[in-house]
């Protein structure tokens, strides 16, 4: 069983996955950040009363907000990006990992037939 494991992460390319590590720590630490911040600031008192300075001030608060969540979907939208490279390049070593060992199988199976076969002969010799 140890050697399939072992086999299995030889056929990794760890190279990619360690190239795209910082990048995708990267983008996963400033995407929680950003998720646990909440930002509880920015929304309207229930008390608060209509005011001429406030229609302007509130404006200002939304967009930044707007613009603070279109920054926080662009870095989901990479770490998304990244993650989905690497996923890609993960399935395709199990893939190839997939059909080295149904190759190895079928050899396996005809040594057997074929050693099975070889000493039922020289029994009947």
């Amino acid at each position: 069983m140890a050697i399939g494991w072992i086999t299995a992460f030889k056929a990794i390319p760890w190279g990619d996955v360690i190239a795209a590590a910082p990048t995708v720590a990267q983008g996963a630490k400033k995407l929680w950040t950003a998720v646990s911040k909440g930002n509880p600031g920015t929304g309207v008192g229930v008390d608060a009363g209509p005011q001429p300075g406030d229609a302007e001030s509130r404006l200002r608060e939304l967009e930044a907000g707007i613009s603070e969540l279109k920054r926080e979907s662009a870095a989901a939208s990479e770490l998304i990006k990244s993650l989905a490279g690497q996923n890609s390049r993960l399935v395709d070593a199990v893939e190839i990992l997939r059909l080295r060992t149904r190759a190895l199988l079928t050899i396996c199976f005809f040594l057997v037939m074929f050693s099975s076969g070889l000493a039922i002969w020289l029994l009947w010799r």
